[in-house]
């Protein structure tokens, strides 16, 4: 088999396709033959070592195809089940994936390995965002940044079906689009901006007679944080969901006193979907919307396995909407 492996930590270029051996699954393993892998900013933190793990590094939590073989005590699962999965152990860009038979979510008929692959880490997190981390609904306004790329537009889907006011920063006419199609109510092109950190949350209060959103969420990150703080009304919420951007310096927690009583959080999708009981009903949320035709999943790009490089670099570069998926 084939499997993208990088041996230190780096920019795109420190992944290549090598041949590596076969895995047997072990006890409460499946052995899935990938269709699809799904491109995540998480896995360019492992490759560049901005989250330390272990080199050689084959990269990828994410990805959808069937099953080949199954291990000691897997009982309901078997060869040809297609099946997708979102795990916090890497090893998706490859040919062939060991994935946790507990952490194996069914696909429901319909829906396409492509689609099934571009799921689960976005769709759960989207999930997790309006339901877990705060309670979205009517008459709550949300300020969402990059709302044309994979999460953000679930994510105003999400939030728009459940009543949100969603109000979005995209950087070009295309991605406002994007944005608008999926619900948006109000989209910022931030290109347009001389100083977001003084205009952006001016803007947003102008939107919002003065008074700021009910909650921000941030996947930017060290760009974006102040303007996103700065937006935010009086005793709401911040949450902070990644870092394109670059990660954010430690913060003076008297900012939030001053800001308004403001809450702050730092959510992990994994720390939402430990629980078996929630990783299944997160699944199945999400899957059903797709299955249902309710919630659009939009697919901006398939690279080969072969250029993981490129794909890593076109989404470090901002280049991509919707989601980014490497074909073996």
């Amino acid at each position: 088999m084939h499997a993208v492996v990088a041996h230190e930590a780096g920019g795109p270029e420190v992944m290549t396709l090598q041949e590596v051996p076969v895995p047997d699954p072990g006890p409460g393993q499946v052995l899935v033959r990938s269709e699809a892998a799904g491109v995540n900013f998480i896995d360019t933190y492992h490759r560049s070592g901005v989250y330390p793990v272990d080199f050689p590094l084959t990269p990828g939590g994410e990805g959808a195809g069937t099953v080949e073989a199954v291990g000691d005590g897997v009982e309901h699962l078997g060869p040809g089940d297609r099946v997708a999965w979102a795990s916090s152990v890497s090893g998706s860009y490859a040919d062939q994936v060991l994935v946790e038979a507990a952490q194996a979510l069914p696909v429901p008929e319909g829906v396409s390995a492509e689609v099934a692959a571009a799921i689960p880490l976005q769709g759960m997190t989207a999930h997790m965002l309006v339901e877990g981390v705060t309670h979205l609904g009517p008459g709550r306004t949300v300020l969402l940044h990059a709302g044309a790329g994979g999460v953000g537009l679930l994510l105003t889907q999400l939030a728009v079906a459940r009543g949100a006011r969603v109000l979005t920063t995209v950087s070009t006419e295309e991605k406002a689009e994007l944005s608008r199609a999926a619900g948006a109510a109000e989209v910022i092109r931030y290109d347009q901006l001389t100083d977001l950190t003084e205009e952006l949350p001016a803007l947003v209060r102008d939107l919002t007679e003065g008074q700021g959103v009910d909650v921000a969420y941030d996947g930017v990150g060290k760009a974006t944080f102040d303007a996103s703080l700065a937006s935010v009304r009086r005793r709401g919420l911040l949450v902070l969901f990644g870092g394109a951007s670059g990660q954010v310096p430690p913060v003076d927690l008297q900012r939030l006193n001053r800001a308004g009583s403001l809450f702050v959080t730092r959510p992990t999708l994994f720390h939402y979907i430990a629980d078996a009981e929630e990783r299944a009903w997160r699944a199945r949320e999400v899957f059903d919307a797709v299955a249902e035709g309710t919630l659009q999943v939009r697919i901006g790009a398939r690279f080969p396995l072969a250029d993981a490089a490129g794909a890593h670099t076109a989404l470090e570069g901002r280049a991509t909407t919707g989601k980014v998926l490497l074909l073996p």
